[in-house]
């Protein structure tokens, strides 16, 4: 992690209806618990040779820890923008600044572990970038640049490896955006 980088406490989510409205703040714990729908990125790094950089989430991580999923995601909060939020996070997570843009913006409702609920509605962004993260051991156990079909395989045969959410956005993301192919 770099020296003095402040992270930003992210232990609040931000409900909305539907229609992204804002209804309101509640600790993530809970609103995982209830399965509320909340606000959420993910963002997607890939390098010139057409690889996507993955992480294996930390230990400590309440859900999907030690899976492997997306170069990172979190939770907007109230006084921040995604486009905020996802910076920040990539920095906080990787050690990474690139500039990005948003892909698209789904909603999902899934079980996951420790009986909690992601229900998200997801904004999904696509950065590039040919540098090596800076891994947070905080956040991240490691990670990997891999080509979009050795990521696929791999994905097929262990699906249990990969957090949920990486296993929804992945396939639409592959199809969405049509610049990126297997390689």
């Amino acid at each position: 992690m770099r020296k003095n980088q402040e992270i930003k406490n992210r232990d609040l989510v931000v409900l909305v209806n539907e229609q992204d409205e804002e209804l309101g703040l509640m600790e993530k714990m809970e609103a995982h618990q209830l399965g509320l729908l909340h606000r959420a990125f993910s963002v997607f790094i890939f390098n010139k040779e057409g690889k996507i950089l993955i992480q294996r989430r930390a230990a400590n991580k309440y859900h999907g820890a030690l899976l492997w999923t997306n170069t990172c995601c979190s939770h907007q909060q109230l006084d921040e923008t995604t486009m905020q939020a996802a910076k920040e996070r990539l920095m906080a997570e990787m050690g990474l600044a690139c500039p990005l843009f948003e892909v698209y913006k789904f909603q999902y409702k899934e079980y996951v572990e420790n009986n909690l609920i992601e229900h998200e509605l997801d904004t999904v962004l696509v950065g590039y970038s040919d540098v090596d993260p800076v891994i947070n051991p905080l956040e991240v156990a490691d990670y990997q640049w891999i080509s979009l079909m050795e990521l696929l395989q791999w994905m097929q045969r262990e699906p249990e490896s990969f957090t949920i959410w990486f296993k929804i956005i992945l396939p639409k993301l592959l199809t969405t955006f049509s610049n990126i192919s297997p390689n």
